[in-house]
């Protein structure tokens, strides 16, 4: 049983993922921590966790660890995107000078099945250097953040599909489809049907939720372009799933109840 005069411990779990949100459902409701989730504020509408939320950034990894030691966090779970790979590296930084455990919770990447035609590449601009062999009508979901890289292009069309509406630079030929996973199967095949889309840009991003645009790429012969993640900093432990993350934390506070057992994971 966990001692009621000791005071709850603070997780701060860095988000703005599905994993992310699952993880602080299944942590804050234990009255033996104290739930904090920091988003970026890059979404205007954020689909928010449960327990506390803080949006912002820190200031870098020395304003990260400044903030773990003011409000004396004593866990740090990096639960960002696969591809938020600033903040990973600060993370890792600001854990070791706040000497605060510090965990990566990443969702496995995508493989390549039979009839896959997978042109894989370490950068946006390696993307876009491949694409003039590849096609002419681009369906490009690697986020509105990055589509400067594109910008150059200007003899393919591009459907751009994001959360929110992207801000020049962009591609000069290029229409805008705002929409938020998960997407079926049905409606990946239908938007490369309509589009007339002959060739796919996106990230390895492995989220089941966007997963279906590569089956439907797969079925129409239709060659991916796939940017793949950066790896997750040397030396800090990593889980893919947020059951292993509460196991996790449980190794360090073997006081805890089984949390996967005791909260949620809807």
């Amino acid at each position: 049983m966990p001692d009621a005069a000791r005071p709850p411990r603070h997780v701060l779990i860095l988000g703005g993922t599905t994993e992310a949100r699952r993880l602080a459902a299944t942590l804050a409701p234990e009255p033996a921590l104290r739930v904090t989730t920091s988003l970026a504020g890059r979404v205007a509408a954020p689909r928010l966790p449960d327990g506390e939320v803080r949006i912002g950034g820190f200031g870098g990894p020395e304003g990260l660890a400044r903030w773990l030691c003011e409000h004396a966090v004593d866990v740090l779970i990096d639960a960002t995107h696969p591809f938020a790979g600033t903040i990973s590296h600060h993370a890792a930084l600001a854990a070791v000078t706040a000497h605060v455990p510090l965990l990566a919770l990443r969702r496995p990447g995508w493989v390549p099945g039979p009839g896959d035609t997978w042109h894989q590449v370490t950068s946006l601009a390696d993307a876009a250097a491949a694409l003039p062999a590849l096609g002419t009508r681009v369906f490009l979901t690697t986020g509105r953040m990055g589509l400067s890289s594109f910008a150059h292009l200007t003899d393919p069309w591009f459907l751009v599909r994001s959360v929110d509406p992207p801000e020049p630079p962009h591609p000069p030929r290029m229409t805008v489809l705002l929409d938020r996973g998960p997407f079926t199967l049905d409606g990946e095949r239908e938007l490369l049907r309509t589009h007339r889309i002959d060739v796919l840009v996106t990230k390895d991003s492995g989220a089941a939720a966007t997963a279906p645009k590569l089956t439907a790429a797969r079925e129409a012969g239709i060659p991916v372009v796939l940017v793949r993640r950066p790896p997750t900093p040397g030396g800090v432990p990593e889980v893919p799933t947020p059951e292993g993350a509460a196991t996790w934390l449980r190794t360090l506070f073997p006081d805890l109840p089984d949390l996967n057992e005791a909260g949620t994971t809807s």
